[in-house]
């Protein structure tokens, strides 16, 4: 991965500054949400996943589609859930043998628990970036989002069609 030192061409070295800069904000995000979830006993991890099925029970599969992460992962956090009561595994009417996921009343309150911090973190936030520019950040993150769920798609017909001039080979890395 280019450095973002410019010896690349421009497309490949925003590529590897976007990619850094998305790392390093990753990296910032779980340690604030490390913070913020510790009031309610839970990890950034755990959180994630009773986040996840706070509306609705779903299949370990589907969390872990949503969240963009594998589906070990999500496994291995939702029976640590379940072990600690925050969760259960209910029966899944569409498939015999994906049971649900489903967060507890204890599980429940864990994540209530976290609300004010995060409420205060957020403020903060605000103050530093402003309403409309957290939006818009949240707005351009969404789109990157996006294109590259549209480039990695298993189908390469969803692949955005390369512009004239643009390299024939295959990606080379982030």
């Amino acid at each position: 991965m280019s450095e973002g030192t410019g010896r690349g061409p421009p497309e490949q070295d925003l590529l590897s500054r976007a990619a850094l800069t998305v790392f390093r904000l990753n990296g910032q995000f779980l340690g604030v949400a490390d913070e913020l979830a510790r009031p309610g006993g839970l990890t950034a991890a755990w959180w994630q996943v009773l986040g996840a099925v706070l509306r609705e029970p779903l299949p370990v599969a589907g969390i872990a589609r949503a969240m963009g992460i594998t589906r070990q992962s999500v496994q291995r956090i939702a029976d640590l859930l379940v072990g600690r009561g925050l969760a259960e595994y209910v029966e899944n009417p569409a498939h015999r043998r994906a049971k649900l996921l489903r967060v507890t009343e204890a599980g429940r309150e864990a994540v209530s628990r976290i609300g004010p911090p995060h409420a205060e973190f957020a403020w903060w936030l605000v103050r530093v970036m402003g309403v409309e520019g957290l939006g818009e950040a949240v707005r351009v993150l969404e789109r990157l989002s996006e294109a590259m769920e549209s480039l990695t798609a298993a189908d390469p017909v969803a692949r955005v069609q390369p512009r004239d001039g643009a390299p024939d080979s295959g990606p080379s890395g982030v």
